[in-house]
């Protein structure tokens, strides 16, 4: 049981983007001046931002050299951190259990333990959801975590290697990708995986061919690719992955998955015997009415416009496992990395006026836009937003622009973890030593 240290005890559950954006924040703001104690919980022991991760199972992105060690950084900025995950809630004793972390082995290595807080900020983030269709669980690949991307990168490589000794011929889809989801994550994904497979040739795995050998299909229920976006850019986007032969089935309702490949509601089976879920997102299962707070179907966690939990003032949630109404709109905030930062901020702001027990403020939504990264071929994007829709409509970019500006959004996550210097020497660094990587991990 963790005992008091007299100061207010600030935990924020989940370090994510948003998650270690704010006890960053919260730490020098807070925690340095003595003003509170901050605390980030987490089940892992690095970071890595979650846009990322498609780069990471195509292995464009060494994932070693990109993580942030939470210790560390709790070290630097002036707030603790405890390994473990949030598994358990009691309001009335205002106190989180964390479970127990163990090895590979199963062995447990930190028992379970209890923190109590005076204020709880919750950002367990999101996870796929697989709807409860057959087989998903089974047969696809998720790519919720480092972990989970690192296993289909090896996979990937296994594949391929396979594929490159064999004597007899190729299997139906031995090297065919399915990607359920058209949404970001699997569009870049695709891209990414196109770049992969064409880099494995010049590596020397030649006897495959990417063009003939090598297909990748995205499924979407949706009638086109990147529903959520205006149009106009998911049609740029469709040409665009069209032109790197890349399969999209739009309408497409997938009903099963088998060790072969994917079936839709239409009758259409899709062979693939790599295939990647994301299709959907729902908030961690232990939210679902975690004693008693409020939460819709998704497992979010309902909040008012300030923040709090509609059941207890003394916590927050934000990020995807938040449902945050978006007023004068029946809609919700989306689950989007932009919306995450934005309410990081407004948080910082929420614990001081708390702490000298002000009016919380309340937080708007405000779409900067979007951009989609396909690999090196191609940007694409609409700034502005609905900002830009009150003035001229949106503002759609391509090519090196939106590349920059893309790349740019990353740059912004790691200012609010490390600085401008620290960024700004590891950007050079990166340029100076990019030449002597190759484009690939290759283990």
């Amino acid at each position: 049981m963790n005992t008091s240290s007299g100061l207010h005890k600030i935990i924020v559950a989940g370090g994510g983007a948003g998650g270690l954006e704010l006890a960053t924040r919260l730490g020098h703001k807070l925690g340095k001046k003595k003003k509170a104690d901050i605390m980030l919980v987490d089940g892992s022991r690095t970071h890595l931002w979650k846009p990322l991760l498609h780069e990471v199972a195509a292995g464009s992105l060494n994932s070693n050299e990109d993580e942030v060690g939470y210790m560390v950084q709790a070290h630097w900025h002036h707030f603790s951190f405890r390994l473990g995950y949030m598994d358990g809630l009691d309001r009335r004793k205002q106190e989180i259990s964390l479970a127990p972390s163990v090895d590979e082995h199963g062995e447990e290595y930190i028992p379970r333990r209890t923190f109590r807080y005076d204020t709880l900020i919750i950002a367990v983030g999101s996870v796929s959801n697989d709807f409860d269709i057959p087989g998903v669980k089974k047969y696809c690949q998720m790519l919720d975590t480092r972990q989970e991307a690192d296993h289909f990168h090896q996979l990937l490589l296994r594949k391929y290697a396979a594929a490159h000794t064999q004597k007899e011929p190729l299997r139906e889809g031995q090297l065919h990708i399915a990607i359920a989801g058209g949404g970001a994550t699997g569009v870049e994904l695709s891209a990414e995986l196109y770049a992969a497979t064409h880099q494995l040739v010049e590596f020397g795995m030649d006897r495959i061919s990417p063009d003939k050998d090598v297909k990748i299909t995205i499924i979407d229920a949706a009638d086109r690719i990147l529903p959520a976006l205006p149009e106009r850019l998911s049609r740029c986007t469709e040409r665009a992955l069209r032109k790197l032969n890349i399969d999209i089935l739009s309408g497409q309702r997938i009903v099963k998955a088998t060790p072969e490949g994917l079936h839709t509601e239409s009758g259409k089976f899709i062979p693939a015997e790599m295939k990647v879920w994301a299709a959907g997102i729902m908030a961690p299962p232990i939210l679902k009415d975690i004693d008693g707070l409020e939460t819709n179907r998704i497992n979010q966690l309902v909040v008012r416009t300030n923040l709090q939990t509609t059941r207890d003032d003394n916590i927050f949630a934000f990020g995807d496992c938040a449902a945050c109404p978006m007023p004068g709109t029946n809609e919700f905030v989306p689950p989007r990395a932009q919306a995450s930062h934005q309410q990081a901020s407004l948080l910082v702001k929420s614990m001081k006026a708390r702490l000298d027990n002000q009016p919380l403020p309340e937080y708007r939504y405000v779409d900067y836009g979007s951009l989609v990264n396909l690999s090196r071929y191609s940007t694409v994007g609409s700034l502005m937003g609905n900002l830009a829709s009150k003035i001229s409509g949106n503002i759609f970019i391509e090519g090196i622009i939106a590349r920059l500006v893309y790349v740019s959004l990353y740059k912004m996550h790691q200012l609010a973890l490390h600085g401008f210097l620290r960024v700004t020497l590891s950007t050079i660094a990166d340029l100076l030593t990019r030449k002597a990587r190759p484009r690939m991990k290759l283990h």
